[in-house]
């Protein structure tokens, strides 16, 4: 029953002091604010400096001295102290025609809100990527952990960490034969109780062929608890009555021209978040939305469509035939990554398969369940799982196959990251604040109607250059 995909000879995880990304970004000009009181201005500027080698060390263009030194501000000036700084950084910088690249920020370790307005006003106001670090870090500065936050940096300055072989060899299964985009979509909702909360959707698509590692990511608020995405695909009459298409697939689809040169010839869509109860509802609402977003664009353009649902949240899990052959278990005793099933456990009919694509540290690996509702590229099970679980080892955020396909994973990060735009006290885990915010005040614009035609405040718009790379991570 069990197939182990041995298309990976190596391990699920990889020490990254040895290696170097695949293309390093560059970093010119950067600044350092600290919001922490515990963290003094020589340690901030000894551990930017570290950080600096750290990202020189792992492949990056990146300048050792910031534009400014390091500067500490409180919390509670958050919005005045980061602009100013923006502002003396671009009184140096503009005058010679740069930008200001980065950010880096110390955070005290319980920083409520901090964070979350701190996002939202350097991605929606400043047009700029930041990083955030905690003061235990600071403190810390283990060399383990400044290469994780090299890794973040780098895909969000424009850089790539890791490439599949097969993609550079052109040798990926109805991907690198033509141009492929792949979309990742997920919809977050409110926790039960906060009823005048939107839910937020989030689309991100791969800008990069043959290599398909980098994704931008856009975001969108809807009605509370609707889980069709409805900016998908919009039509709207623009102030000379002329009717005006758009939405983030068409956005995404000519991002992807611009970056590549190619307009896509292949679509594969992974989304998130689907119970089996709405599985053909959100199927017949979504791919008839790509459809009109590819027709909005040329009349007869309509690349195939391969649809699947990504889901994490089953029961199912799966053991070793044999617990004591060492072959077919990892250290933690679950099963190898790379392990699919796709039979006996499976729909009898229909397309699905089990993936486990990660490695198992404590407890029992949850394998992923992966639903084709649709598929005009005509996959085979072997081909659409194989590329399923390459793709889990090519995540940004670290140097291990991670548990669902990377699309998926990072519509949720950029979803979760604009309930901060909302919400600035959103905690790690997803609850909600209550009393929620919504954003500045001259940032939403027109207000869109969701289902029941109860008002939607919109997000505040992401800056064209943070849409560009993958300010989620």
């Amino acid at each position: 029953m069990n197939e182990h995909m041995d298309y990976f000879e190596l391990t699920d995880k990889v020490k990254i002091g040895h290696l170097k990304m695949v293309n390093g970004g560059r970093v010119s000009n950067w600044a350092c604010i600290n919001f922490s009181r515990n963290v003094q201005d020589s340690a901030a500027r000894g551990f930017s400096h570290e950080l600096a080698v750290m990202c020189q060390i792992s492949g990056m263009d990146f300048a050792l001295e910031p534009v400014l030194p390091p500067v500490t501000a409180r919390p509670e000036h958050v919005e005045r102290a980061l602009k100013a700084r923006y502002q003396d950084a671009m009184n140096i910088l503009r005058p010679q025609g740069r930008e200001l690249d980065l950010l880096i920020v110390i955070l005290p370790d319980n920083n409520g809100s901090l964070y979350g307005d701190l996002k939202r006003i350097c991605e929606t106001e400043l047009g700029l990527v930041s990083q955030c670090c905690l003061t235990k870090h600071v403190f810390k500065m283990s060399k383990q952990y400044l290469a994780n936050v090299a890794l973040k940096i780098n895909v969000k300055v424009g850089g790539r960490n890791t490439v599949l072989l097969d993609a550079l060899s052109r040798r990926i299964p109805l991907v690198s034969d033509r141009p492929t985009i792949i979309f990742g979509a997920d919809v977050t909702h409110p926790h039960p109780g906060e009823d005048s909360s939107p839910s937020i959707a989030a689309v991100v698509a791969s800008q990069d062929w043959p290599e398909v590692t980098k994704y931008a990511g856009l975001v969108s608020a809807q009605a509370h608890r609707q889980e069709l995405i409805q900016d998908l695909f919009k039509v709207w009459q623009d102030p000379q009555r002329r009717t005006v298409t758009g939405g983030m697939i068409k956005e995404l689809l000519i991002s992807f021209k611009r970056a590549t040169g190619q307009k896509p010839q292949r679509i594969i869509f992974y989304r998130d978040g689907v119970s089996e109860g709405q599985f053909y509802q959100v199927l017949l609402y979504e791919l008839d939305a790509i459809r009109k977003a590819c027709a909005s664009l040329e009349p007869n353009y309509q690349p195939p469509v391969t649809f699947v649902v990504v889901q994490k949240r089953h029961h199912t899990r799966l053991f070793a035939n044999n617990h004591s052959d060492q072959r077919t278990v990892d250290r933690s005793g679950n099963i190898l990554p790379g392990t699919v099933v796709d039979s006996k456990i499976c729909h009898p009919t229909e397309f699905d398969f089990y993936l486990c694509s990660h490695a198992g540290i404590q407890g029992t690996s949850r394998p992923a369940h992966y639903h084709v509702l649709w598929d005009e590229n005509k996959f085979t099970a072997d081909e659409l799982q194989t590329l399923t679980n390459n793709l889990c080892y090519t995540y940004a955020r670290c140097t291990r196959s991670v548990s669902i396909v990377p699309p998926a994973y990072y519509a949720h990060l950029a979803a979760f990251r604009a309930r901060f735009y909302m919400e600035p006290d959103t905690s790690d885990s997803g609850s909600l604040a209550s009393g929620a915010r919504g954003p500045p005040p001259g940032a939403a614009r027109s207000s869109t109607r969701g289902a029941g035609s109860v008002e939607v405040r919109p997000l505040p718009a992401l800056k064209e250059n943070v849409k560009r790379v993958m300010f989620y991570c």
